[in-house]
C-alpha cells in the first residue's frame, strides 16, 4: 500500500519531472548557460549538437561517454570564459546595462550594415591574432562577428579592441600574468 500511495503522490505532483526536464533542457542547450535561446545555428553549435547527440548513443558507462561527456563540459567553459572576458570590456567601456543584449546573438540578428561587414570581419582576426580574449585554440564565432558589428554602429570598436589590447595582451607560450599584473594594466585602461 505504501509503495502505490507514493506512486500515486508523484503522478499528482506537477513538479514530479521538473529535474528531467531540466536535464533535457541542458542537453539541447548549444551555448553555455541552460535555457539559453539566443544561440545561433552556427559551424560550433553543430559540432556541438553532434557531440551531444554521439554521447546519447553511448552507454554512460564506457569510456567514449566520459571523453565526450568530458569534452562537452570543457567546451562550454571555453565559452563562458569567452563571453565573461567579452562582458568584462563591455562592462568596462560603460555598457553595464547594455553588456548582455550586446553578446545576445539570435538566428534573428542581423548585421546592422553590410558596410561594416569588411570592417567586423577585420577587427574580429585582429582581436584573434593580437589579443587573448579567445583561447589559442578557438575557431571564431559568428556570433562574435554580429557583437564586433554592434559595437561598430555604437562606435566603440577600436575602443574595444584597445582595451582588449591591454587586458588580454598576447604573450608567448612561456609568459604568465599574475592577478596583481592584471589588476595594474586593468587599471590603466580607466579613462
Amino acid at each position: 500500500w505504501k509503495a502505490n500511495s507514493t506512486n500515486i503522490g508523484l503522478n499528482n505532483n506537477p513538479y514530479a519531472s521538473f529535474g528531467a526536464t531540466l536535464a533535457r533542457d541542458e542537453e539541447q542547450n548549444l551555448w553555455s548557460t541552460p535555457h539559453d535561446v539566443t544561440h545561433t545555428e552556427a559551424d560550433d553549435d553543430r559540432i556541438l549538437y553532434n557531440m551531444i547527440v554521439v554521447r546519447n548513443q553511448l552507454d554512460t558507462d564506457s569510456e567514449e561517454w566520459q571523453k565526450l561527456n568530458y569534452d562537452i563540459y570543457t567546451l562550454r567553459q571555453t565559452r563562458k570564459e569567452v563571453r565573461s572576458r567579452w562582458k568584462h570590456i563591455l562592462e568596462d567601456l560603460g555598457f553595464q546595462k547594455e553588456a548582455d543584449s550586446l553578446l545576445s546573438v539570435t538566428k534573428l540578428s542581423i548585421i546592422s550594415d553590410s558596410q561594416n561587414m569588411g570592417k567586423a570581419r577585420d577587427i574580429l582576426l585582429k582581436l584573434s591574432e593580437e589579443t587573448n580574449i579567445f583561447p589559442t585554440s578557438w575557431e571564431l564565432s559568428e556570433r562574435y562577428l554580429f557583437v564586433v558589428d554592434r559595437l561598430i554602429a555604437l562606435d566603440a570598436a577600436d575602443e574595444f579592441f584597445r582595451m582588449a589590447s591591454v587586458v588580454y595582451p598576447k604573450r608567448s607560450s612561456g609568459e604568465r600574468v599574475d592577478d596583481s599584473q592584471k589588476a595594474t594594466q586593468h587599471i590603466s585602461v580607466m579613462p
